[in-house]
């Protein structure tokens, strides 16, 4: 597996703080049937773990199917170089909250590094197989949600594996 720097008990803290906040002060998936989750269901998605985020999670677990991949053979930074993990959700939206990839945890949100190097949050603009409608409406985010959603993106992109795909998808939106 692609080794980080971003240790087991730093992904712990992570979690723990963004178990605390949430984007609205109420589900997200019940204005939209939990599509983020469910679209997985019926496309072949999942989500790929940050390097080292496969450390905390239990490749025997009931609740997802675990696959690796090589760097080389998908869109990954030039410095990423063997295997990463993907995962996929057996029942949506049905998966353990308290497991969720860092990435599920702060979507709507991504992190964004500007032309000036200033690390920033955008709205995900992922090309998604389903409509979000709190990014298709700007819906107002909870302030608590975001402050910590950037404060972990501040602490990931100390990882140079982190920084470098932070940096590819920000430049990939220069392009746009």
């Amino acid at each position: 597996m692609i080794k980080g720097k971003t240790r087991n008990r730093t992904y712990r803290a992570i979690y723990r703080l963004l178990d605390r906040v949430s984007p609205v002060p109420f589900d997200c998936g019940m204005i939209c049937g939990s599509v983020c989750c469910t679209a997985a269901a019926d496309e072949d998605m999942g989500i790929y773990l940050l390097p080292g985020e496969e450390k905390i999670h239990d490749k025997n677990a009931d609740w997802l199917t675990w696959h690796t991949q090589s760097t080389e053979e998908y869109d990954f930074p030039e410095s990423w170089h063997g295997k990463v993990s993907w995962i996929r959700c057996i029942d949506p939206p049905h998966c353990p909250r308290s497991m969720r990839p860092i990435q599920c945890r702060t979507f709507p949100l991504a992190p964004h590094i500007t032309e000036e190097g200033e690390l920033t949050l955008v709205w995900n603009d992922s090309d998604l197989p389903y409509c979000c409608p709190m990014i298709e409406d700007e819906t107002e985010l909870d302030p608590r949600f975001i402050q910590a959603t950037l404060t972990v993106w501040k602490h990931l992109i100390r990882d140079p594996l982190i920084y470098d795909l932070v940096r590819m998808d920000s430049e990939e939106r220069y392009e746009d």
